[in-house]
Order: structure tokens, then C-alpha cells, then sequence
């Protein structure tokens, strides 16, 4: 199982357009094989804060979830709407265990 957060700082202008843009790739990417979870969370002390929470049941989903076309139109249009760029973890399950997330 692959874990990856990913911290986005956005521009105060491109809200709107940019949490438009996210919960579509966020939408689309749960229809995914492979994908178990993809959550996009704001931060309570920063309105221009966001984190995304996304599970994958190996490399070969997260790959193939870069892959898509929501992905890359994601990227395409929301980079340019970061005020700093995009941080990125990737991590691997603890708990629960990969079997209870089946």
C-alpha cells in the first residue's frame, strides 16, 4: 500500500477555481482501480491550505493514477495557482492493516 500526502498552498485569487479543480481529480480518482481512498482537507488556520490524503494499493496505481487525463488536467491548470510549490510525502500503511482496507 502507498501512502502520499501532498500540501498545496494556493493564491488567494485562484480559490474558487482551484478547489473546482481539485474535487474533480479528487472525484474522478476514487473511480480508480486501485485507488482506496482520495480525501482533499483544508487547513483550519490557513483558508489557503490544503491537503491531500490519498491511498493506493501499490506503485502501479499511484502510476497509473498520473496517468489519466483528470490528472494531468489537474496539474496543468492548478500549478500555476500555487504560491509555493507543491510538497509531497510518500509514505506506507501501519494501521489499519493493508487487509482491512479491502
Amino acid at each position: 500500500m502507498v501512502v502520499l500526502h501532498v500540501t498545496v498552498r494556493v493564491e488567494p485569487e485562484h480559490m474558487v477555481t482551484f478547489l473546482d479543480a481539485a474535487r474533480h481529480n479528487a472525484d474522478s480518482a476514487r473511480n480508480e482501480p486501485g485507488c482506496l481512498r482520495f480525501d482533499v482537507i483544508s487547513d483550519r488556520d490557513d483558508p489557503h491550505c490544503f491537503y491531500f490524503y490519498e491511498v493506493y494499493s501499490d506503485d502501479a496505481a499511484l502510476a497509473a493514477h498520473r496517468e489519466t487525463a483528470h490528472f494531468k488536467a489537474y496539474i496543468e491548470q492548478a500549478t500555476p495557482w500555487f504560491a509555493v510549490p507543491a510538497e509531497r510525502r510518500l509514505g506506507t500503511n501501519v494501521t489499519p492493516s493493508d487487509a482491512a482496507w479491502r
